[in-house]
């Protein structure tokens, strides 16, 4: 049943007539509870919270199917107005984006035009800006797009997917960057031509590739709400003196707070995800993918409107 309400949850997500649906009617059915609003004063709030408790955020102005060179622009100032929020607020903050929403399916020219633009801005209020990896059909290109961006500009990262066969030789060939990486399990629905099938095998993948970036000197995002990865990494950095300003815990906005909490009362840094926008409807759907109790949560929330 799990891996049902998995696959239906993923399928909606790509369905552009309930995105469309999602934009009109605005955030409703539990979704603020993953989606800190849908305008940048009210992501603004929320990160103040958050680091008034200790927690670090990357902020994601959302998006999904951008179809022309205008949008994708539009969506690039949404990003940008973002990191002058962040600046102007002086909040803890970096900020998280799609190369899609860049214009990743329309061309490359105008990805690097938009995204020249974005890390020109952050270098200037001093934010690091993180690129979301998307499906394995993107992997590629997002991953080319980086080395183009990183040897111009120091303030960026990207994503890797433990789940892809692909993952543990990605992170050798980066090596020569010294990239910071966000690592996580992944959240696309993939075929088993190119991604492990079982998840014993992606927490193994996970926690190889975990222990290949922190070895080699890099700086590590472990992006999990599994306490079984969360107490590899802390036992890993222990054994080999790896210090705590070479990695961070990142977990989702709204998805188990009182562990991210911990994690800060225990020294660690901890980042928090947090998305907005009121293009939050595809997001939306792969955190209900993820974890069947994120699905009872919104019927709760529903039946007592």
């Amino acid at each position: 049943m799990e891996q049902i309400l998995r696959n239906f949850f993923l399928f909606l997500s790509k369905n552009r007539f309930f995105t469309k649906l999602a934009k009109k009617y605005g955030l409703r059915f539990g979704a603020g509870r993953f989606v800190a609003g849908e305008t940048i004063p009210n992501a603004v709030d929320t990160i103040q919270k958050l680091n008034k408790k200790g927690m670090a955020v990357t902020i994601d102005h959302l998006g999904e199917f951008i179809d022309s060179e205008k949008e994708a622009k539009e969506a690039a100032e949404g990003c940008i107005e973002a990191i002058r929020a962040i600046g102007k607020h002086h909040l803890d903050s970096q900020l998280s984006l799609k190369l899609t929403s860049m214009g990743l399916d329309i061309s490359e020219e105008l990805v690097l035009e938009n995204m020249h633009k974005i890390l020109e801005a952050a270098e200037e209020e001093n934010v690091f800006v993180t690129i979301d990896m998307e499906d394995h059909a993107r992997c590629d290109k997002t991953l080319e797009l980086f080395k183009k961006l990183r040897s111009t500009h120091e303030n960026i990262g990207t994503v890797l997917q433990a789940y892809l066969y692909r993952t543990a030789e990605d992170i050798d060939e980066l090596n020569e960057y010294h990239p910071n990486l966000r690592l996580v399990k992944g959240a696309y629905k993939e075929s088993p031509r190119v991604a492990f099938p079982d998840k014993k095998d992606v927490d193994e993948n996970y926690k190889r590739i975990i222990k290949t970036h922190l070895l080699n000197g890099n700086y590590t995002a472990v992006a999990t709400h599994d306490d079984q990865i969360i107490e590899f990494t802390k036992q890993l950095v222990d054994e080999n003196n790896i210090p705590n300003d070479q990695f961070e815990f990142q977990m989702l906005y709204g998805i188990r707070v009182e562990r991210q909490e911990e994690l800060v009362n225990e020294g660690y840094k901890m980042r928090v995800y947090v998305p907005y926008g009121n293009d939050w409807y595809g997001y939306f759907m792969r955190r209900l993918a993820e974890r069947p109790a994120n699905v009872a949560f919104v019927l709760k929330g529903v039946a007592g409107k």
